[in-house]
């Protein structure tokens, strides 16, 4: 320490300074970094009751919005090249109107060959009964003839022969146009199947689906539904209530529900049914301290016209409970 005074110690009066402007700078930081902890209202309101289930006993759920028909996922039945899409999301479509169009050659060739087959079968039917009347003709002629000595054995025997044949030639021709008729009807149904219709009356919700693409029957290589569609007037929503809850729920009492993240837009839902089977939870709501292992009663609840909801949307809900005195 050779650069301070002889007067000035170290260990005495420096160290203590710095340990003193250490301290405040210190200080200065931790005032300085501490966080805003001034009381403010939340940007978004959570979701409560209001109107008569404000002070009444209620409980909550968790629900997803849904088509009444709930969804309908089209696919077709048999593999193949589409050849023509007829529909778009947001149509609205009738009963077994086309939704599009599966490569149908194939069968229409196979329907052409069994076409011809019936007319090849028809006609050897005809002459089959022509030669088999032409052979009895023969046959009665000659059993009408007084003296059998008139006609030979062998003539006989021939015309006999003429009239199995023709019989036996009309069976198979009958056996064939049966054949054939099978035949163009499995084409027939294959047309059809290659023809993909609306099972019932309702709006195109998803269209997963392009001309020129080649399809499989559903569970192949496509894991998406080509088509989803349902009956969206009215549409419900399906509401998972806590199986510990579930007891308290007053079935038939209307349901206020609000779209996720807007409790300020509520409407009532009108109560339909209630599924008989509790089931684990699929719907999760994202919160940090929600249950994922918990069974859920459903209960389905038609909504009322309105441009709030619309199929998949998550909805925020409250049921009437029973009371204690119930």
């Amino acid at each position: 320490m050779a650069l301070l005074p002889s007067t000035l110690s170290f260990s005495r009066q420096v160290l203590p300074i710095l340990a003193l402007i250490g301290l405040a700078a210190g200080t200065w930081y931790v005032i300085s970094e501490l966080p805003d902890r001034e009381v403010t209202d939340p940007k978004k309101q959570p979701p409560k009751a209001t109107g008569e289930l404000a002070n009444a006993p209620r409980v909550a759920g968790a629900g997803l919005v849904e088509p009444a028909s709930e969804i309908i996922d089209i696919g077709t039945a048999l593999p193949g090249l589409i050849t023509d899409l007829r529909v778009a999301p947001g149509d609205r479509v009738k009963k077994a109107e086309v939704l599009f169009l599966v490569d149908d050659r194939s069968a229409r060739a196979q329907l052409t060959e069994a076409t011809a087959a019936i007319g090849e079968a028809r006609a050897a039917i005809s002459e089959a009964q022509t030669a088999q009347a032409t052979a009895k003709q023969q046959l009665d002629l000659y059993d009408s003839l007084d003296d059998p000595a008139a006609v030979s054995r062998s003539e006989v025997i021939r015309a006999q022969g003429d009239y199995d044949a023709a019989k036996s030639r009309l069976s198979v021709a009958k056996a064939s146009l049966a054949a054939a008729r099978a035949r163009a009807t499995s084409a027939r149904t294959e047309l059809g199947r290659l023809t993909v219709r609306a099972p019932i009356a309702g709006e195109i919700l998803a269209v997963n689906i392009r001309p020129g693409e080649y399809v499989f029957t559903q569970g192949g290589n496509n894991s998406a539904p080509f088509i989803q569609m349902g009956e969206t007037n009215p549409l419900h929503v399906r509401i998972d209530v806590d199986e510990n809850e579930a007891p308290r729920v007053k079935e038939g009492a209307p349901a206020i529900v609000s779209p996720r993240g807007a409790s300020d837009r509520q409407v009532k839902a009108t109560f339909v049914r209630a599924e008989p089977q509790v089931v684990p939870k699929r719907q999760l709501t994202n919160s940090a301290a929600e249950r994922v292992d918990v069974r859920v009663l459903q209960l389905i609840y038609a909504l009322p016209e309105s441009d709030l909801f619309r199929v998949g949307q998550q909805v925020d809900a409250f049921i009437p409970a029973q009371s204690d005195e119930e």
